[in-house]
């Protein structure tokens, strides 16, 4: 495939929506307010598992301003889910809201307070009077939980379980063994904006204001909940203050408020609570991951075993696929990937940045550290042993693989030659030196997709995507793709994009939004390049159209195995005092495919690579064993990352040249830096102090026993 090569793809243009973002002219979905729009308050059950018997509206209903209350007694009725909308199965759980009783766990939405002002509507959702039938509820997740199951299928369609070769034999023969267990809480998503949506009813047509990473497909999920054409609703996700998954598929607010505009007959506005949202827009279910590493005395792996416990619901099963990493990484003979999970009454879990990858690669990437110790090999050297040119689970030569490329230009950067093997011994007073390193991965995936391009005859561009920006500089990149392909000035591209009036795009997740919007608006772009050479005497007055789509290229097989990779280094400090872990440089390396947007692409790269800190020192969250809800459920008791926590952080990569992705030849690069950040944090950790500690977070109430049992 012919790559595009021209200086605007990889320049550092400036984000498109920039000034607007910083004026408060970018208006996102709570900030749509149509003439006569109400407010709803949504009201989550208090039990962890039961029923409703009573709702008593009478004293919410009495107070100034409210306008209704919706129960499953007066909600308006949804259809069943088909499961003709690609993510979204029949048994999604938005289908189930406030259509019966029951409570699958807690924080369910069992109301909808619906007031003149978001005021009012919360007071009155506080004055609402539920009464429940409770029943015995189990949320705790252990090893040997009786309900575990190994699923056909992971997140991703990955089979749950892959073995090959005879690992049992393999691993008691190996010189050297490494048998494990590493574990993780559940994790949140809480994007910067919370989850919002603004619904209005006209003549039948539904119009939304979503936040969203996929205005598709949340218009194809309202279209069948509330048995309408397509045609009959229009979902604009314009600006979109983040998502990490949590947006990918509709969540309640914009269910919620399209029940509530269709019950009161006036536009209404639903914006979820931070409080509330763990319990309601999914989370990465907390693991128990087993690695057993058998090895010759030279570190090359002859044995490799990655077995993955977790949770789901009891409405749908989601399993976060932490044991597939495991089949790409390292070349090993004999290998055992299983997934193991058991239906909680928690949450259903979903999408958080890098699902799968981030936390098996945390397990698997501090199994490889311990192996390395254990042989005497270097960290960096032992991952080289053991690279491969092709993906150990299927065979399949790698499209193009430097994760060796990164290891070593890392390795260079960081000074990590000068690094002293020996563990606990570098020290600065009370402080405690380490440095780390991990190995990432990511897959490509590229959807289908569709886009017009328009050629003016004062020679400027329109192109239009139903493409999601949700904050990675979208529009930005999209117009540089356009702006190439026509042979343009930059300026001379204007990218309409986030609404279902375009034409249709995939959403924005798995990395794969670049790559499968930005071959759309390039095919379509070249293709009016074409019709424009046919008009040498000008355009005619109406301009030049065309439009184009991808399903038959993203659609063919590959026989390539085609993934990004990357290799990240941390220092860190310890206190011996307090327990306190402080990274005191994050540096980060990536072979990405062509890098599109020098300046957007740093900002992907360090942005994940904070979010792996956070999951490394400081972002945990526990279920009450009593209560069923997430103990941390705020930014108050759920620590992201502060600018004061991160200090230095860089991040480089390696400009490939992959023929077998697109014609832009780019990968995504939305995921990888969150994947080895944490497991080189964590390694860095054990060379400070000279003791393993295998559950994150790291933080000072886990650090500090240790060290003073040492």
């Amino acid at each position: 495939m012919t790559h595009v090569r021209t200086p605007l793809l990889g320049s550092p243009a400036v984000r498109r929506e920039a000034r607007e973002k910083v004026t408060g002219a970018a208006r996102y979905a709570a900030e749509h307010t149509p003439p006569g729009c109400l407010y709803g308050w949504p009201v989550p059950a208090a039990i962890a598992r039961g029923r409703v018997t009573a709702v008593h509206t009478d004293e919410a209903l009495a107070l100034p301003g409210v306008r209704a209350v919706l129960t499953h007694e007066n909600a308006p009725r949804l259809a069943p889910l088909d499961g003709r909308v690609w993510l979204v199965p029949p048994d999604d759980p938005i289908a189930a809201l406030l259509q019966n009783t029951r409570i699958p766990h807690n924080g369910w939405y069992v109301a909808l307070v619906v007031a003149d002002t978001l005021e009012n509507a919360r007071r009155a959702a506080q004055a609402l009077r539920i009464e429940y039938d409770a029943q015995n509820h189990d949320v705790h997740l252990t090893a040997d939980h009786p309900g575990l199951y190994t699923p056909k299928e992971a997140n991703g369609g990955y089979p749950g379980a892959r073995e090959r070769g005879d690992f049992d034999t393999a691993f008691a023969a190996a010189a050297v063994q490494v048998d494990e267990v590493y574990t993780l809480t559940a994790l949140h998503n809480h994007p910067m904006e919370p989850h919002a949506a603004t619904a209005q009813w006209d003549e039948g047509h539904l119009t939304v204001y979503d936040s969203s990473q996929g205005a598709g497909t949340v218009r194809d999920v309202l279209a069948g909940l509330f048995q309408l054409g397509k045609e009959q609703v229009t979902v604009v996700s314009e600006h979109v203050g983040g998502g990490f998954g949590s947006k990918g598929t509709p969540r309640p607010s914009v269910v919620l408020a399209a029940m509530g505009a269709l019950h009161t007959g006036r536009p209404v506005k639903v914006s979820l609570p931070r409080r509330q949202m763990p319990m309601v827009v999914g989370h990465r279910a907390p693991l128990i991951q087993r690695v057993r590493l058998g090895a010759a005395a030279d570190g090359v792996l002859t044995a490799l075993a990655h077995e993955a416990i977790t949770h789901t619901s009891t409405i749908k099963e989601f399993v976060e696929q932490a044991a597939v990493p495991a089949r790409v990484m390292y070349t090993s003979p004999h290998s055992r990937t299983v997934h193991r999970v058991t239906a909680l009454d928690v949450p259903t879990p979903s999408w958080m940045r890098a699902p799968g990858e981030a936390p098996g690669m945390y397990a698997l990437e501090s199994a490889m550290d311990e192996l390395a110790v254990a042989t005497g090999v270097d960290p960096v050297e032992l991952r080289l042993r053991n690279d491969s040119d092709t993906e150990p689970d299927s065979g399949r030569p790698f499209s193009s693989r430097h994760l060796a490329e990164c290891l070593r230009e890392g390795a260079r950067r960081f000074g990590w030659a000068g690094r002293d093997p020996q563990p606990g011994v570098r020290r600065e007073g009370d402080l405690l030196l380490g440095t780390g390193v991990a190995a990432s991965a990511y897959p490509v995936f590229i959807m289908p997709s569709s886009a017009s391009a328009h050629a003016a005859p004062d020679s400027t561009y329109h192109v239009r995507v139903n493409a999601t920006d949700i904050g990675t500089g979208a529009r930005t990149v999209l117009a540089q793709i356009a702006a190439a392909a026509l042979d343009a000035p930059l300026e001379s591209v204007r990218i309409d994009i986030g609404s279902t009036d375009l034409p249709r795009a995939p959403l924005a997740g798995g990395s794969s939004g670049t790559a499968s919007w930005g071959w759309s608006v390039h095919k379509a772009c070249s293709l009016l390049a074409e019709r424009m050479r046919e008009h040498p005497g000008g355009l005619p007055p109406e301009g030049v159209t065309v439009t184009a789509d991808t399903q038959e290229e993203a659609g063919e097989e590959t026989p390539y195995a085609r993934h990004a990779f990357g290799a990240q280094f941390a220092e860190v400090q310890v206190d011996s005092v307090t327990g306190e872990v402080r990274v005191r440089r994050l540096l980060g390396v990536f072979a990405a495919g062509r890098i599109l947007n020098a300046r957007t692409a740093r900002s992907q790269f360090i942005g994940g690579m904070t979010m792996g800190l956070g999951m490394a020192l400081t972002e945990g969250s526990t279920i009450d064993a009593a209560f069923g809800d997430f103990s941390e459920s705020d930014l108050a008791s759920y620590h992201v990352p502060s600018c004061a926590d991160v200090s230095a952080i860089d991040a480089h990569w390696i400009d490939e040249d992959d023929p077998h992705l697109n014609p832009m030849g780019s990968k995504g690069i939305g995921e990888i830096g969150i994947v080895g950040t944490a497991a080189a944090i964590a390694n860095a950790v054990h060379h400070a102090i000279g003791v393993r500690l295998r559950e994150l977070p790291l933080t000072p109430d886990k650090v500090l026993p240790r060290l003073t049992a040492g």
